[in-house]
């Protein structure tokens, strides 16, 4: 083990952590991601499954998690609901690190997809993950977490507000280079005409007043008008995050969604603080998340305290 760290920490790798909620196109986006970076990038490359419930793949996995713990086997042993299965897995991982790094070793040369599981409390408060991949980082891994949301969340404001807060929380606990992204949007651009605004207010996230103003308005978020203020509020003072859309089908899209991958992994502590509003907007490195992290829970406690004044 402590020869795998010397070595380790002299070379350096790179990658993409792939997460977001089920049903957001992980598996698919990395299926495609993969033929494309080998097929028309001739680039080295490799998926690494981590989803012990993965059963439907459209790649073959280098490395299967599947080969090491599965939620079946797990939910039938220890008679655990799917959710709790999950995150048993996950930490079953975590304890068995080894198994992982020593199948990585084997990979020379070669950019790392890795596919997630969808549950988002992995990604909002549990450990586990956070943890494996800081490890990876402290071995020369330099990865970037792409998070992906299906943009039908944009067709209704509470549903695109909960997306907002969902990625900031995620933000600021997995703690890696990050870029946000709406995937599905063939069909964003095909109902353009039926959203409330058009797509670039959604993947640019502009003045949140105006969904304020469509909140207030609802049958059910009438009801809670400081809550929608206070929320609001909370996304626009952090002002961190924001879309690239993705077309799977795309080459120019998947490659938009390469460089903005590649802009943020190279971005350090120097370039931060001279950057624009707008590409702090939308390159958030992993350092500045570990500053605001406290800031961003007190927010939000104080946020919730409005149900109650």
């Amino acid at each position: 083990m402590a020869l795998v760290k010397r070595v380790r920490k002299a070379e350096s790798y790179f990658g993409q952590v792939v997460i977001g909620p089920p049903g957001s196109g992980k598996t698919t986006y990395c299926g495609k991601v993969y033929k494309f970076y080998k097929d028309k990038l001739n680039r080295k490359v490799e998926v690494v499954n981590l989803d012990p419930a993965n059963e439907n793949m459209n790649y073959s996995p280098k490395i299967d998690i599947m080969q090491l713990v599965t939620v079946e086997d797990v939910m039938k042993n220890l008679n655990l609901g799917p959710n709790g299965a999950l995150m048993y897995c996950m930490e079953y991982l975590e304890e068995n690190f080894d198994w992982l790094l020593n199948q990585l070793v084997e990979i020379k040369d070669s950019y790392l997809i890795f596919d997630m599981p969808g549950q988002v409390e992995l990604y909002t408060h549990h450990g586990s993950i956070k943890k494996i991949f800081q490890k990876l980082e402290k071995l020369g891994y330099h990865l970037c977490a792409v998070h992906m949301v299906d943009s039908h969340y944009c067709s209704d404001p509470p549903k695109f507000i909960s997306t907002l807060l969902l990625s900031l929380s995620t933000m600021m606990q997995i703690a890696l280079p990050h870029v946000n992204v709406l995937s599905k949007a063939d069909l964003l651009k095909k109902n353009a005409s039926k959203l409330d605004f058009n797509v670039d207010f959604y993947t640019d996230v502009l003045d949140l007043n105006y969904l304020l103003d469509l909140l207030d308005e609802g049958p059910f978020t009438n009801k809670y008008k400081k809550l929608n203020a206070a929320i609001i509020e909370l996304i626009q003072d952090y002002s961190l995050v924001c879309f690239v859309p993705l077309d799977v089908n795309s080459d120019k899209s998947l490659l938009d969604l390469k460089s903005a991958i590649d802009k943020v992994r190279k971005l350090n502590i120097r370039h931060f603080f001279s950057l624009q509003s707008c590409d702090v907007h939308c390159y958030f490195l992993a350092f500045k998340a570990q500053f605001l992290k406290p800031c961003f829970y007190i927010s939000l406690f104080r946020v919730f305290l409005t149900l109650w004044v």
